[in-house]
């Protein structure tokens, strides 16, 4: 009764996947779900689309590990135990633990098939991880101010109107989660990359501190800008700028 292409709202993500993929793991929530026969006891949003009520945004590694059944996460991963909790409740054993931290001997820290913690990455890591690896995000924003002959040394700024977002879809989902506003592009995939995303608080220094709490660093910016006379009779200036911050994990 399924056909071969599944779209699945999650959350509010939509994804597209095979039939096969969402039944591979026998025994699971998904395999359940997609293996019987009533199709009409599923829900579905108002496009038709079959509907899960969890989390959007870490439902992609969900769906990773169904297609191979291996799992890899970025580093600095901030989000392991809720993960983890999603894997229980998609009923995936197999998944939990992976995701569980693991004891050596030592009661130490071991080896782990998807490390991602910093805490469970060698010490020597950070000397062998290149750039296959990394990540970037870039944050951009337009300003203006004015600057008139009284006002030399006190330029009037304008509060900054919008803060762009620049990277791979799913990277900036998972460092400014709900605060991204999806109003374009809803449907993008998630390893798209994008600069069609605002933010919805026009705050530098908060976005500053999501991208520290995911891990990164900024390690360039740059700024333009041109000016023009406000008034034909008078030496104000309207200088407008376009600035962007790029980090890097």
């Amino acid at each position: 009764p399924f056909p071969e292409i599944i779209e699945l709202n999650v959350g509010g993500q939509v994804y597209i996947t095979r039939h096969p993929t969402l039944v591979s793991v026998p025994g699971s929530l998904l395999w359940e779900m997609f293996t019987q026969k009533n199709i009409r006891s599923l829900a579905r949003d108002s496009k038709g689309r079959f509907f899960v009520d969890r989390d959007g945004f870490l439902f992609r590694y969900i769906l990773d590990y169904m297609r191979d059944q291996q799992l890899v996460l970025p580093d600095h991963f901030p989000e392991r135990s809720r993960l983890q909790r999603e894997a229980e409740y998609f009923m995936l054993p197999e998944l939990v633990k992976m995701l569980a931290p693991k004891l050596s001997k030592q009661n130490s820290l071991g080896d782990d098939p998807c490390q991602s913690d910093p805490e469970e990455i060698s010490p020597n890591a950070d000397t062998t991880r290149n750039l296959t690896s990394a990540s970037f995000i870039t944050i951009g924003y337009r300003g203006s101010y004015t600057l008139g002959r009284d006002s030399q040394t006190d330029a009037k700024f304008r509060r900054v109107a919008r803060i762009m977002v620049c990277g791979k879809t799913s990277l900036a989902k998972e460092v400014f989660g709900d605060t991204l506003n999806e109003s374009r592009d809803p449907d993008r995939p998630p390893e798209r990359y994008t600069s069609r995303y605002y933010l919805k608080f026009t705050f530098l220094e908060q976005a500053f501190d999501k991208l520290a709490d995911a891990g990164f660093h900024m390690v360039a910016c740059n700024s333009t800008g041109t000016c023009a006379f406000a008034h034909d009779q008078t030496d104000d200036r309207i200088w407008t700028s376009y600035t962007e911050y790029v980090f890097y994990r």
